[in-house]
């Protein structure tokens, strides 16, 4: 009787402690920082190494695909490439040498993202990334900040991207949620795309209307990342 007891309290504190878990899943590029322009100087070192001493990618050439899978991003700007093995060579190469180039630079940080993100782990909800960007890429950043990650006492407690799996954005959000056992959850993101992905995912999405792009949709939005602090508590309790 009383072992019965004693398992009935500890399934309830389990369910209490599993609705709980409420979750902020983050864009990286427009959201959290903005790091088109050294991209651009890291891409033309590699595109002009590959030969194309007339090529320059500029911070606009970036911006105009952040978000973008990076094969995608590559189709846009290699357009004077051969696609197949000459483009994805370029590709590939480019992308190493940005992470590189991210980890030892950095990029510009939006103020207050790590004084927000330790108030918001204080008010009880765990920080996430998700992101269409290469993989390393996300680590560059947390790397280049020193940013502990893949604990839940860290300050970032789970990423994932489009190159460490190849899934779109909205699986990738599915998924991050479900390996976290998250119950509640939304998307904090900048463009048309992140929107989209968020609600074919099914959770709420929050507008960083400081980033880079417009949303065609009536949404909770921020003009700094530390409204965050408001608006969330608003969008998932």
């Amino acid at each position: 009787m009383h072992i019965g007891i004693i398992d009935s309290i500890k399934e309830r504190v389990r369910k209490t402690q599993m609705s709980d878990k409420k979750g902020i899943i983050f864009d990286m590029d427009g959201t959290v920082w903005d790091s088109s322009a050294n991209v651009a100087k890291a891409w033309t070192v590699k595109v002009q190494e590959a030969g194309y001493t007339d090529k320059v990618v500029t911070r606009e050439d970036i911006q105009s695909v952040m978000g973008k899978p990076m094969d995608v991003i590559a189709d846009t700007l290699f357009t004077y490439t051969e696609k197949g093995p000459e483009r994805d060579t370029l590709r590939s190469s480019c992308e190493n040498y940005e992470n590189e180039y991210l980890r030892e630079n950095g990029g510009f940080l939006y103020d207050g993202v790590f004084e927000t993100w330790a108030k918001l782990k204080e008010m009880g909800y765990h920080i996430y990334i998700v992101s269409n960007c290469q993989e390393g890429y996300i680590e560059s950043f947390l790397g280049h900040y020193e940013i502990r990650y893949g604990h839940e006492e860290d300050l970032v407690e789970d990423i994932e991207c489009y190159g460490n799996n190849l899934l779109q954005k909205d699986e990738n959000i599915k998924l991050l949620a479900k390996r976290n056992g998250l119950t509640a959850a939304c998307y904090v993101g900048d463009i048309q795309s992140d929107y989209d992905a968020t609600a074919k995912a099914g959770l709420p999405f929050i507008h960083a209307k400081y980033g880079f792009g417009e949303i065609n949709a009536e949404v909770p939005f921020i003009m700094s990342f530390d409204e965050l602090i408001k608006v969330v508590p608003e969008v998932i309790g």
